[in-house]
């Protein structure tokens, strides 16, 4: 698995000093929801995205290294990937995502894999 899907890319910026909680998230094409929850860890960020209405209210996990820009002035972020792979993506599990490293390296090596746009 690459680590790095896990670190913001320098283009997209490291939100340190915002909180991107009901931030709208963009795929590349289209909206998928907003953030539920992140962290912007050092080497281990992510959002969980509540997908709402569109795939049944469905929470999906993204590391941050899908994230391309986030602009804090619309309050959205935009990921380089597509509504299909965010709709066929692993389950979102919130009592293994913080601690539990076989999930945190399936969830790394779905969005590793999966073709960026």
């Amino acid at each position: 698995m690459n680590d790095d899907i896990w670190i913001y890319r320098l283009p997209a910026g490291h939100p340190v000093d915002r909180d991107l909680t009901g931030y709208k998230v963009e795929a590349v094409d289209g909206g998928i929801g907003k953030v539920d929850k992140h962290s912007n860890e050092a080497g281990a960020g992510w959002i969980v995205v509540d997908t709402g209405p569109w795939i049944f209210g469905r929470e999906v996990l993204l590391p941050a290294g899908t994230i391309t820009r986030i602009d804090p002035a619309e309050e959205k972020v935009y990921v380089d990937r597509t509504r299909e792979q965010v709709k066929d993506s692993p389950d979102f599990v919130r009592d293994k995502h913080l601690g539990d490293q076989d999930y945190h390296q399936q969830i790394g090596g779905y969005w590793g894999d999966a073709l960026r746009f």
